[in-house]
C-alpha cells in the first residue's frame, strides 16, 4: 500500500500557504422590529422599503457590525428623501439617532438574556429644540453590532408616490457604505390627534431631579421643561395627563392656560399639526372648593370632556373601597361633570358597589383577557351593564402585574415567544407594539400607564423597578452633559417609537372598521394576537397584519385606475412583484410582511424576535401574492383619508 505521508505533507503545505482573510466591518438596512444587540450577526441588505400614509411616521435602522477590526468615529447622514416632482422630505421630518445601550443585571422576565440592550435614542439634531447633539461620531467595537435609528415623518401635504433617499455611513480609514431607503406614500392620511385617548402619567419632581440635580424646582423652572415632554409625547401620539406642578394649587389659571392651552387646543408647534392632548388629570387636593374651581375652569375653556379625577388606585391595595366611595361622593357633589376614573375590574366594581361612582373603569390587561381562574378568557362582556350608563368608558392598562411584580413570580406565559404586552426594554419589539392591538380587540377606548419618568435620574444606567427594566420609565433626560447641545430636552426611548407604531396600527384598525369592514379588522388583529397573554415575539407578523389593513382600507375607499403608477419589487428590483406596504419587517421578510423588506428573498427566514431572528419563509412566500395585489391597489390615485377624531369625542 503506497504511503500517504507525502500527500499529507503537500496538503499541510497548501493549507499554510492559503491567505488568512479578516472579517471586515459590515453595514446593512434593518427594519424597526429587531433590537440590534451587540451579538447581532451581520447581514447584507443594502436597501429598506417603507410605506406610509401622509401624517404618519415610519422608522428603520442602519445596523453596523465591527468585524475583526471595529469601526472608529462612525457618522451617518440622510439629507433627504426625494419624491414626486420636486418634493423632498428633509429637515425636521428626517431624524437620525444613535441607539445607546443600557445593561441589565436582572431580566424582566425569566429566560430573557441579561446584558446590553438598545433603548435610548440620542438624536443627531433633536426634534424639540432643533440643536445639534452628540449622536455622532461613535465607535463600533470589533465583533460587536450597533445601530442608527431613522425616523421619517410624512407631512400632511406630501403627494402620494415613491420617495428615495440614501443613508451614508462613514468611519475612519476611508470607510464608507450606503443604505438606500425607498418609501411609498399612499393616498391616505392619519389624524394628528390619536383616535385612542391615553393618560400616561408623569411626576414632575422626577423631571426636576433628573435635569437639575435638585428637588426644589419652581413652577417657572419646570413649566418650559415639562412642555417639551408633552410635545414629545404628542409627537408619539400619546398624552402626558398629569405633568402639571402641584404647588401652588390652584395654579394661576392665566399661567396654566398660557403653558398648556396650546397643547389642549392643538396649536402647539408639533410635527403632527393640530395634535391635542386627549386627557388631563386633576392633581390638586381632594376638597370641594378646589374640585369645583378646577371643573369650572375646564368647562369655561372647553376642556372638561377630557378632564378626569382618579378616585383611587387599584383598590383594595392602593386605596380602600371605602375611600373610593367617599371620594366618589365628594366629586359628584362638588364637581358635577368631572369624569371619575378608577383602576379596577368588573368584579370589584359590582362586588363593592362602585359602579355609580366610576365613569372610566380601567382594568389591568390581565383582568380583561386573562389566564387566572377569575379572569380566564375574554372578559369584555362582563362590562356590558356598566357601559350601559351614559358617559361610561372602558380603558385598560398594563403594569408590573403583567410581567411579575416580585422576582420569581412571573407567570408561565411570560416567556420569550409568548406573554402579555410589555413596555420593558428587555422584551421584544413586538411586545411593546401590542398593547393598542389588544385595546382594539377588547373594545376599550383608552389606555392608561402609571408613570413615564419613574427612574429618569438613572435612566442611562439603570431602570430596574418593580421587577422590570424600564417599568414606569419611557424617557431619558436629555441634559447637555448627556447628549450635548445647550437646551435640556426629553430623549425618546426605542420603546416610545414602538408605542407610537402601535398607536398608528390602531388608526388603521379603526379606519378599516369605519370604512365598512370591522369584521376584517378584528380578524386580522385576532389572527395576530389569539389572546392578550399570547403576544408573539415575531415582529414580521405585526408588519404583515398592518399591510393587510392598508390593503383592505384601499379596497374599501378607492376605485382602481389602470397604469397610474408602479411599485418596485421587494427584492431590490429583480422581481416583477411590487413591494409591500407599511409596518417594517423584522429582518428581511419579503412582500407584505413588513414596511421594511431589505434583500427580502435572500433573507426570507429572518423575523422580528428580540435577538434578531425567528420569522418563517412560509410567511414570506405565502404573502408574496398579497404584496402583488397591494401593489395593484397602490397604482390608484383616488384621494382617501383616514377619519380624524371628532372634536370633543372620547374615542
Amino acid at each position: 500500500m503506497p504511503s500517504i505521508r507525502p500527500f499529507r505533507a503537500a496538503l499541510l503545505s497548501l493549507t499554510v500557504a492559503l491567505p488568512v482573510f479578516a472579517a471586515g466591518p459590515a453595514v446593512w438596512g434593518e427594519g424597526m422590529m429587531v433590537k440590534v444587540r451587540p451579538g447581532t450577526a451581520a447581514r447584507s441588505a443594502t436597501e429598506v422599503r417603507l410605506t406610509a400614509a401622509r401624517n404618519e411616521f415610519v422608522s428603520f435602522q442602519v445596523a453596523l457590525q465591527g468585524g475583526d477590526t471595529g469601526l472608529r468615529n462612525v457618522r451617518a447622514k440622510l439629507p433627504a428623501l426625494e419624491g414626486p416632482g420636486a418634493t423632498t422630505l428633509s429637515g425636521p421630518d428626517v431624524t437620525l439617532y444613535r441607539e445607546a445601550l443600557i445593561s441589565t443585571k436582572q431580566a424582566s422576565v425569566a429566560g430573557e438574556p441579561v446584558g446590553a440592550w438598545p433603548d435610548g435614542l440620542v438624536p443627531d439634531t433633536d426634534e424639540i429644540a432643533g440643536e445639534a447633539r452628540g449622536a455622532f461620531p461613535f465607535d463600533v467595537p470589533a465583533k460587536e453590532a450597533r445601530a442608527v435609528w431613522v425616523d421619517v415623518h410624512v407631512p400632511q401635504d406630501a403627494p402620494p408616490g415613491d420617495y428615495m433617499g440614501t443613508v451614508t455611513v462613514e468611519a475612519d480609514g476611508g470607510f464608507q457604505r450606503q443604505v438606500t431607503a425607498r418609501l411609498t406614500v399612499v393616498d391616505a392620511a392619519l389624524p394628528s390627534t390619536s383616535s385612542l385617548p391615553s393618560a400616561f402619567l408623569l411626576w414632575p419632581p422626577h423631571v426636576c431631579r433628573a435635569h437639575t440635580g435638585r428637588e426644589d424646582c419652581t413652577p417657572e423652572e419646570l413649566r418650559p421643561l415639562l412642555a417639551r415632554y408633552q410635545r414629545m409625547a404628542l409627537e408619539h401620539r400619546f398624552t402626558l395627563s398629569s405633568l402639571f406642578p402641584r404647588k401652588p394649587w390652584p395654579p394661576a389659571w392665566s399661567d396654566f392656560d398660557a403653558t398648556w392651552g396650546p397643547y389642549l387646543d392643538g396649536t402647539a408647534p408639533t410635527r403632527l399639526q393640530g395634535a391635542r392632548m386627549t386627557s388631563l388629570e386633576y392633581v390638586g387636593p381632594l376638597d370641594a372648593a378646589n374640585l369645583g374651581d378646577f371643573t369650572a375652569h375646564m368647562k369655561e375653556r372647553g376642556w372638561l370632556d377630557r378632564a378626569y379625577v382618579q378616585l383611587g388606585d387599584e383598590p383594595p391595595y392602593g386605596t380602600t373601597f371605602e375611600q373610593v366611595r367617599a371620594t366618589g361622593d365628594l366629586v359628584r357633589q362638588a364637581a358635577p361633570g368631572l369624569r371619575t376614573m378608577l383602576t379596577t375590574n368588573s368584579r370589584e366594581l359590582k362586588g363593592n358597589g362602585l359602579e355609580e361612582y366610576v365613569d372610566v373603569a380601567v382594568p389591568l390587561v390581565n383582568h380583561l383577557d386573562g389566564t387566572a381562574a377569575d379572569f380566564r378568557g375574554d372578559q369584555r362582556g362582563t362590562y356590558t351593564g356598566f357601559l350601559e350608563r351614559p358617559g361610561t368608558e372602558l380603558w385598560m392598562y398594563q403594569s408590573c402585574m403583567s410581567h411579575g411584580c416580585a422576582y420569581g413570580t412571573n407567570a408561565p406565559e411570560n416567556q420569550p415567544g409568548a406573554g402579555w404586552p410589555s413596555y420593558m426594554l428587555d422584551r421584544s419589539a413586538a411586545k411593546a407594539r401590542a398593547m393598542e392591538w389588544v385595546t382594539f380587540l377588547e373594545g376599550a377606548t383608552g389606555e392608561l400607564y402609571y408613570q413615564t419618568v419613574g427612574m429618569l435620574s438613572t435612566a442611562w444606567t439603570d431602570q430596574y423597578r418593580f421587577n422590570g427594566n424600564g417599568d414606569g420609565t419611557l424617557f431619558y433626560p436629555g441634559t447637555p452633559a448627556a447628549i450635548g447641545g445647550k437646551t435640556d430636552v426629553p430623549v425618546a426611548s426605542l420603546r416610545l417609537k414602538l408605542l407610537r407604531q402601535g398607536m398608528q396600527d390602531y388608526e388603521w384598525l379603526k379606519a378599516v372598521s369605519d370604512a365598512g369592514d370591522p369584521d376584517f379588522a378584528r380578524k386580522v388583529a385576532r389572527d395576530l394576537i389569539p389572546a392578550a397573554s399570547r403576544v408573539t415575539d415575531d415582529g414580521a407578523a405585526f408588519d404583515a397584519a398592518r399591510l393587510k389593513l392598508i390593503q383592505r382600507y384601499e379596497e374599501l375607499t378607492a376605485h382602481p385606475t389602470p397604469d397610474a403608477g408602479t411599485q418596485q419589487p421587494a427584492d431590490g428590483g429583480t422581481s416583477s412583484a411590487p413591494e409591500e406596504a407599511a409596518g417594517g419587517p423584522s429582518q428581511g421578510t419579503p412582500g407584505p410582511t413588513s414596511d421594511v423588506a431589505p434583500d427580502a428573498l435572500a433573507n426570507a427566514q429572518a423575523g422580528g424576535c428580540t435577538t434578531g431572528g425567528g420569522g418563517t419563509a412560509a410567511v414570506a412566500g405565502g404573502l408574496l401574492f398579497a404584496a402583488w395585489m397591494l401593489g395593484g391597489m397602490r397604482r390608484q390615485r383616488a384621494r382617501v383619508t383616514v377619519p380624524a377624531r371628532r372634536p370633543g369625542s372620547s374615542c
